[in-house]
Parts: C-alpha cells; structure tokens; sequence
C-alpha cells in the first residue's frame, strides 16, 4: 500500500472514472450551470488539474519512500540534508561516450510561426516575436514544445523573468513535467564582446587534490574566457572542495568570464554529503555547493541552503551577489576546447570569422559554444555559412552547440546541416 493510499478512492474504478468525479458540479445527478461546450471544457481543466495532482502524489510517495527506506538517517536523529535546487534543473545524465543527436526540427503545425518569430528576433524585433509565438502556443502549443522554448529562450534573452516564470506555470501545466529554471542570457553592457579560445579544464571523477595542477593552468591562463567542465565528477572530499571554491572565487573576483559546464551534477554529488547540524566534514563542501548556487543564480536555493549553513556552523552565512559574466551550461560529451562566441553577433563579423579561422587552423572539429550567445541577426548567420563551408569543403566538421532555440530556427531556415553539409547543429535542452 502506499503511503497517500488514504487519498485516492479505495473501489477498483478505473482512474479516469475517478478523475471525472472531482468535478463535483458535472457529476451525474447533479445539475449544471454550464452549457455543453463549457461543460466539456471544464471537464478536460478538471481532468488535467487531477492528472497533475495524482502526478505531484505519486512524487511525493516515491521520494518519502527512498527516504524512509534507503540509507538515510533515522527517525528522530535530527539529521536533514540542505534544501535540494530547482527541480527544474535536470541532473546532467552520466557519460555513456555516446554524443547526443540534434534537436528535431519545427512540426509543419507550427513551423511558419517558428520561421517567421526566428527572422524578427534576428532582425532585433522581440517584441513581434514574442506575440507570434504566444499566439501560436493557443493553436498548437498544447502538442508541440519548440514555440515554448522559443518563448523561454527570448524572455531569459530579453530580461522578462515574470514573463518567463508565467509560462513556465502553464507550462508545466500543459505536459506534466518541470518548468525550466530561469537562465538569463541578457548581455551585459558594460562587458566586451568577448569571443575566443578558452582556457578550459574538465574534471573527474574524483574532486580532490588531483585537481591542483588543472586548476593552476586556468589561474594562470591569459583567456578572458575560462570553461570548467565539472560533469563528469561523482564524488568529492573536502580537500578538494576547498581548491575548487578557491579557483570558482578568484575568477569571480577577477571578472574573468566563466562558463559553468555540469554545475548540476556537482550540486547533486556535493547535497549527500552535507547534513544539517554535522560539521564533520567541515565548511568546504557547504561553501563550494553556495558558491556554484550563486554561480548558476539561483537565489532561493542559495538562501535555503546558506540558512542550513548558518544553523550547522552557528556563523552568518554568505550573503548573495548575482553574478556577472558567468554562463551555465551542460557537460561538453567530449573533452576538448571550444571557441566560445560572444553574446550578440551581429553584422558581417569579419574580425570574429577571422578568430574562428584561426581557432580552426590544424583541427578536424571546430566546436562553438553558444551557451553565452543571446542573439545571431541573418548577416552574420549568412557570413557565418559561408565561412564554415569552406572549412567542412576541407574535410573538417563542425558543431555548434548550446544554441538558443531562436538562433537555432534561424540557421535551420538558412540551411545549415542540410544536403550533406557537415554542419551540425545542438540547441540546448530543456
């Protein structure tokens, strides 16, 4: 039996009879106000309010009972783990050395509103954008999931968070699952346009010590841009906590930009680990697990966890500070270095294209990430095709990955990737 057993209806009615007798105005025998369209509609708000309930019921049971019946501390011992993220941030799925396959393109319901919503954006026109695909979720946005992460994407590109939480409800809603986690892309204008090689580091699987000579190699690489891929990490001790917090803290403090790959699955590795009230395994893993909540902005998670550190070390926790010039993003499926783009590329980009030339120059993949790229108007994509298919003509690949779902429409309308072209394309995931 389960344990909210006491709430669902104890006959063997199928579940959809149960779901249908929620709605205690439709029921049989009872007289309704409604006429018979509305009765319908109000049927199916009722069914999918009862589907999501039984859904958040069945969550619910499912972690209490991996609490009470897995290694976790026992009844009255007082111990509690600190406040978990954002269910809406995924936990990064472990390698299998396997690279993941693109996005699909645009359903044919809803492809001319993605096309025609991807130019406007490109063209800097947001706001047309943005009504195109809030009309389009009202026609076809109930089946097909691309319109909203277009929305998601230009609401965290443009700075609407409200506006961003609002769909984020409907939805969660609408298909059953998390919302994503407010990411803003929104460039920072008083940053350069910084683009380039980076200084990268991937680590794992064990965060301790051995991270010393990688972490030195970042501090003391000239980039500006500096890419820590923490996605392969399954364990940690306090040593290296304390290395890692160290480093995360100086490129902070420095301004470097920071591109934050796996903070995730480090988070999940690091919550284990900590208990409230247990100071054994000392302040390190608590202030790296807030440092990479603060990294990733994620402030309500920041305050709950910092409140559990300060109850644990009986010391004034640290107080949030959004951050400037750090993006997250996924595990890369590969160690190697990526050319980052900046946040807005715009125009013809000669002097960016000659970067990516030289970034190419003795490579058979060129990798760009796009974890920090907000906007791509159709000159600079256009420039950008050209100039990639002289490299693939050379028998070089190439991969652009971390793409926004609007800069991603917009180059699968220019053609990238097809007829052959060994172009590919990775939109992130939400």
């Amino acid at each position: 039996m389960g344990l909210f057993s006491f709430l669902k209806k104890k006959s063997d009615a199928p579940a959809g009879e149960l779901r249908d007798g929620i709605d205690t105005r439709l029921r049989a025998g009872t007289p309704s106000r409604l006429g018979g369209a509305q009765a319908q509609e109000e049927r199916e708000r009722q069914r999918a309010i009862a589907r999501a309930t039984a859904a958040k019921i069945d969550e619910i049971e499912l972690e209490m009972a991996s609490v009470i019946f897995d290694d976790e501390p026992a009844w009255g011992s007082g111990a509690r783990h600190p406040a978990a993220a954002a269910a809406s941030a995924p936990l990064a799925a472990p390698e299998t050395g396997m690279d993941e396959l693109p996005d699909a393109a645009a359903q044919p319901a809803t492809a001319p509103a993605v096309e025609e919503s991807a130019i406007l954006y490109a063209n800097g026109q947001a706001a047309a954008a943005e009504r195109l695909l809030r009309d389009s979720l009202a026609g076809f946005g109930h089946s097909e999931r691309l319109p909203w992460w277009m929305l998601f994407d230009l609401y965290q590109a443009t700075g609407q968070e409200a506006e961003f939480e609002s769909i984020a409800i409907d939805y969660a809603s609408h298909f059953e699952t998390s919302p994503p986690a407010w990411q803003p892309l929104v460039p920072d204008q008083d940053a350069p346009p910084l683009a380039g090689v980076a200084a990268a580091e991937r680590f794992g699987p064990v965060l301790d010590a051995g991270i010393a000579p990688g972490l030195a190699r970042l501090l003391a690489a000239s980039s500006p841009l500096v890419r820590i891929d923490l996605g392969a990490v399954r364990s940690a001790d306090a040593d290296g906590c304390a290395r890692l917090l160290a480093a995360l803290q100086a490129l902070r403090e420095d301004g470097r930009e920071l591109v934050l790959a796996g903070a995730d699955t480090l988070m999940a590795t690091l919550r284990p680990m900590l208990a409230v009230g247990e100071r054994a395994g000392g302040q390190a893993p608590w202030l790296l697990l807030l440092e990479l909540l603060l990294l990733s902005n994620r402030e309500k998670d920041f305050e709950e966890s910092a409140m559990d550190y300060c109850v644990t070390f009986e010391v004034s926790p640290p107080s949030f500070e959004a951050p400037k010039r750090v993006s997250t993003a996924p595990p890369a499926p590969r160690a190697g270095d990526r050319f980052l783009l900046p946040a807005l590329a715009l125009g013809d980009g000669g002097a960016l294209l000659d970067a990516i030339d030289a970034y190419a120059d003795g490579r058979t993949v060129l990798v760009l990430d796009c974890a920090r790229l907000a906007r791509m108007d159709y000159g600079f994509a256009t420039a950008l095709q050209a100039r990639l298919r002289v490299h693939t003509g050379q028998e070089r690949r190439v991969e652009l990955r971390e793409l926004n779902h609007l800069v991603a429409a917009l180059l699968r309308l220019l053609g990238y990737g097809q007829g052959g072209d060994t172009i590919r394309l990775y939109p992130h995931r939400y």
